[in-house]
């Protein structure tokens, strides 16, 4: 991949991913939701036509070569044309590296290098209570997950229909500092309960987020019958061990470095284990990013 990178150059490899596709997009606009943390809406209506909640997408910029490899970003949301069909992908970002600091001067009716959807998504929510645990940016993969539980918006080609929905639904979300929170308004809907915390306490509950998700647990009418998870290794691992220790099913949405986003290139593997008890390595960005929790080791 380099400077000369087209639709020809990646064609064979999109095949190997029956949904994904390869195309332009075009940069339609940008917000600054917080701190560093950008909203980025990109015109590809195939792909938007198709994308479920948790899959991801491959992103690089249109020409150059530095940087040579894209980088994987999560669905945030849709959003339609003026006829109600789907138009195009949100997304959100941290301006941490060297490609996001590029995506942040992106302009309107900027072409960029798409490639999705991929990866497997979050399965469906079911009934009971489904609560999301996130931090940092790790809330971003959880708008499209919570609006499709309440009924606010489909996903996928053909449509998606849930045979079930959550009876309750709430997002646990944790962040440095209030600066950081990132979107919370998105979020507001009626039937989503929302819990807020910083790590030094400007807004919400003072502390980790974790520390919600255990009083939650530790209560018998907040506990919730299954989790999704996203953000930092650490916050993810301990999330996944309070699951494991209170028997509530839990899957985490790993944010693991890769290159290439069809599996070729093997350097996004993790440690999962099978149904047999033997370890062995599964690739993030096809057996992935979600895996259930008792079976990954981080």
């Amino acid at each position: 991949m380099d400077g000369q990178f087209s639709a020809c150059d990646n064609s064979d490899l999109v095949g190997l991913v029956p949904s994904a596709v390869q195309q332009t997009a075009v940069v339609v606009e940008q917000e600054e939701m917080a701190r560093d943390t950008f909203r980025l809406r990109l015109e590809c209506p195939q792909i938007a036509r198709q994308i479920l909640p948790g899959q991801f997408f491959m992103l690089r910029p249109d020409d150059g070569s530095d940087p040579l490899l894209g980088r994987p970003f999560a669905l945030y949301d849709i959003y339609t044309d003026e006829s109600g069909r789907p138009a195009g992908i949100d997304f959100g970002y941290v301006v941490i590296g060297k490609l996001t600091a590029l995506m942040a001067d992106w302009k309107p009716k900027q072409e960029v290098q798409i490639w999705g959807p991929l990866g497997n998504g979050f399965p469906e929510p079911g009934d009971g209570h489904l609560m999301m645990v996130a931090g940092g940016i790790g809330q971003t993969p959880f708008l499209a997950v919570a609006r499709e539980a309440l009924a606010l918006r489909q996903y996928g080609e053909p449509t998606r229909n849930l045979s079930e929905r959550p009876s309750r639904l709430s997002l646990l979300y944790g962040v440095r500092s209030k600066e950081y929170v990132a979107g919370l308004k998105d979020f507001q809907s009626d039937g989503l309960e929302i819990q807020l915390s910083t790590d030094d306490g400007s807004e919400g509950h003072h502390g980790f987020v974790t520390e919600l998700l255990a009083r939650s647990l530790d209560n018998p009418a907040d506990r919730p019958d299954k989790i999704f998870c996203c953000g930092p290794e650490p916050m993810m691992k301990a999330v996944g061990e309070l699951a494991e220790s209170h028997n509530v099913p839990c899957w985490l949405s790993l944010e693991t470095p890769m290159a290439c986003g069809f599996g070729i290139c093997f350097s996004c593997v993790t440690k999962v284990k099978d149904d047999d008890g033997q370890w062995d390595y599964r690739r993030t960005c096809v057996e992935g990013p979600v895996f259930a929790s008792h079976r990954l080791e981080l």
